[in-house]
């Protein structure tokens, strides 16, 4: 009888423990349930709060405080995710190209033309402390200064002014080409071709393009003044202007320097580059004047093409783009005269607003001629409406400019008529 009591007692006991624990366990999964419907409902709450922070944190981290607007660029590395900003790769200090390379594009290290109407003696000096000095732009260097940024240790400190902060990222890129990519990013060498010369032979009519799948001369007898298709297609912008530098068609070849010197020796690619340059300038509404200088200016039909230039920013990017392969295939003579059609039509005649800062920041350090860059600065200097904001030159030379100015014209927006330029065509 004791044995059963005990038993009983037993199983009591063990009951009720379980049923004990049992709603423990209840309370703590209602508990731990309620917190979990109050997080969902939290989250649900405050998930376009964070989505939207999450947006703006990229869209910063894109633009990397860069001057172009675009993001479909066809002239920028595979790297790159800002439209006109190379990989931070790059050294603070550019050296000079390597002496005897196959093939020296590098900018005249000649002695510098003095400034006929700077008194004729005063020199293109601009000491690194200057406001708006930047290191890598060496237009203003002499040849007595041209030691190379590295020599260089007085660096100014970084500038206030947001638009000198993105033309000097510009710059980099800029210099970088001017003095034949004396800092080459180690994937583009991955994407050059091995062997053969897939540009030339394109060029040559032996080849197609890729993926397009067209010839040479369907470009231009096929797609002459199919604007749509030249908008919208970009895969063929790399083809017809070839760079030592890839873009964003995959399939296009980087130009080696093999390839670049066979190609300036040869009449016919030339000969097929000036009428892809035509073909261009067509679909920008622009017409070729003077097939010796290079002078153009506007075409018909340049009021709707301007529309589109200023609708489809990412045009700007293949303007820099074929500025460069005209400088580096042998038609360097050819960029000034662009670069100042540009620049009377965005400042004086004050049309394709979305192409100015473009123009100013990557078209006109194009140039590889220094003396003809220095007279494009000098008219988008004298013709730029307010010129306190002007960010392209160092102070010393816009001080030098801007007395000048005051003597002969006061205030007004001048045309300098510079031997390189322009003239509207009404």
């Amino acid at each position: 009888m004791r044995t059963v009591s005990l038993l009983c007692y037993l199983i009591i006991s063990v009951g009720t423990t379980m049923a004990w624990c049992f709603h423990r366990a209840c309370s703590w999964l209602g508990w731990l349930k309620s917190q979990m419907v109050f997080i969902f409902r939290s989250v649900g709450n405050y998930a376009p709060v964070l989505g939207f922070a999450l947006l703006a944190i990229r869209f910063r981290g894109g633009r990397g405080g860069k001057d172009e607007p675009e993001t479909s660029a066809e002239n920028k590395p595979l790297e790159t995710s800002s439209p006109e900003k190379l990989q931070e790769v790059y050294c603070d200090d550019l050296p000079k190209a390597a002496a005897g390379s196959e093939v020296s594009h590098q900018e005249p290290e000649s002695k510098e033309h003095e400034d006929e109407e700077c008194n004729g003696e005063e020199e293109y000096r601009v000491k690194t402390t200057d406001e708006f000095y930047c290191d890598y732009d060496s237009t203003w260097e002499t040849e007595e200064s041209q030691e190379g940024s590295s020599k260089r240790i007085n660096r100014p400190a970084p500038s206030r002014h947001y638009k000198f902060n993105r033309f000097r990222d510009a710059a980099r890129d800029m210099q970088n080409y001017r003095h034949d990519y004396p800092n080459t990013v180690q994937s583009w060498r991955k994407s050059a071709p091995e062997d053969g010369m897939p540009n030339l032979e394109f060029y040559l009519g032996r080849r197609t393009s890729s993926p397009d799948g067209a010839l040479i001369s369907d470009f231009h007898n096929q797609w002459y003044g199919q604007y749509d298709t030249l908008e919208f297609v970009h895969t063929y912008i790399q083809w017809l202007f070839p760079l030592e530098e890839p873009g964003l068609n995959y399939d296009a070849k980087t130009l080696t320097k093999a390839e670049v010197m066979e190609f300036r020796q040869n009449a016919i690619a030339k000969k097929n580059l000036l009428m892809s340059y035509k073909l261009m300038l067509d679909f920008y509404g622009i017409e070729m004047c003077d097939e010796e200088t290079g002078q153009v200016m506007r075409s018909a039909n340049w009021r709707d093409r301007f529309q589109n230039l200023n609708s489809h920013t990412h045009n700007n990017l293949r303007i820099t783009r074929i500025l460069k392969c005209l400088g580096t295939l042998g038609f360097p003579h050819y960029q000034a005269p662009l670069v100042h059609f540009f620049l009377e039509e965005t400042l004086i005649h004050e049309e394709l607003a979305r192409v100015k800062e473009s123009a100013l920041s990557y078209f006109m350090f194009a140039v590889r001629d220094k003396k003809q860059r220095r007279e494009l600065i000098k008219f988008a200097y004298l013709n730029y409406e307010h010129r306190d904001d002007f960010v392209w030159c160092p102070k010393k030379i816009q001080m030098k400019w801007s007395k000048l100015l005051k003597e002969k014209h006061g205030n007004k927006k001048v045309d300098m008529n510079l031997s390189i330029g322009n003239r509207k065509a009404e």
